[in-house]
């Protein structure tokens, strides 16, 4: 007969017990070794023990061990489990990959606002990031050009309770939109980017069925030049309505664009200091 042994671990030293959370699909946890975050694919058994296989908001996976305490849910550390074959109902998510609320009400405008650079830009932030936007409160509008982006910083008068995001197209070293930028050094606006010479070029080239962007000569309308090159009839307006209409969700888009629009929203809705 096995006799009782009791446990003589000071409590101190004793590891607090922590909640076991079925990882069911979409539940987005962060992996504490790695600061890895991400949502919940699928898990698998396999001869080293129970995986789990998170995607982060880029699309890209990664597969962890199930260990104890291994994972952080909303600040808390958590022991993932397999869930029941019960729970594979997953929740609805929104275009940018968040977890959708249901029933909730579009928050009042803040004052803070994200501007973009031309109204194909404001389309396309709108179709992924739409539903998030309207619940964050925050408008985003379109700017002609950015030529003018000092101008209309100063007539914005952002402050602490007001901060101003700017997506700029083609904001690489040496160019003439990141010249611009430069000139603006408020606290309270963030000016980011992206690489592409227009917004067209952040959706990815397999989302619309083809290979890759063409490159156009230096010289010709980028737009037009894309047109020709694939055969499309020289209607730019036409154009852009076939490739939006293939933007079902993040997925379709270039990570760039997909960091430098999360790093606007986060900024724009942080509490003031």
């Amino acid at each position: 007969m096995r006799s009782y042994q009791p446990d003589l671990t000071p409590p101190w030293k004793r590891s607090a017990p922590v909640p076991e959370v079925p990882a069911e699909a979409d539940l987005v946890v962060e992996e504490i070794s790695t600061g890895y975050c991400g949502a919940v694919i699928r898990c698998e058994k396999t001869a080293q023990g129970p995986t789990v296989t998170l995607e982060d908001r880029f699309g890209k996976h990664r597969v962890f061990p199930m260990e104890p305490r291994g994972f952080l849910l909303e600040g808390r550390v958590v022991t993932l489990v397999r869930p029941s074959a019960a729970a594979a109902v997953r929740p609805a998510r929104t275009a940018s990959g968040s977890v959708a609320v249901p029933g909730a009400r579009a928050r009042v405008a803040r004052a803070g606002r994200i501007y973009v650079e031309g109204r194909h830009d404001a389309e396309l932030v709108e179709r992924v990031w739409g539903d998030d936007l309207r619940i964050e409160g925050v408008v985003v509008e379109y700017l002609e050009g950015v030529d003018d982006l000092p101008a209309v910083v100063r007539e914005f008068s952002p402050g602490p309770d007001a901060r101003l995001g700017v997506l700029v197209d083609h904001l690489v070293p040496g160019s003439k939109e990141s010249r611009i930028a430069d000139q603006v050094t408020d606290e309270n606006v963030l000016v980011v980017g992206h690489p592409y010479i227009d917004v067209w070029e952040a959706v990815k080239p397999s989302s619309v069925g083809i290979t890759a962007w063409p490159v156009v000569p230096r010289g010709q309308d980028w737009k037009t030049g894309v047109c020709r090159a694939l055969g499309w009839p020289e209607n730019t307006g036409a154009a852009w309505q076939h490739i939006l209409s293939k933007v079902h969700s993040y997925r379709d888009l270039e990570p760039a664009l997909l960091g430098s629009v999360e790093h606007l929203i986060d900024f724009v809705t942080a509490p003031a200091e």
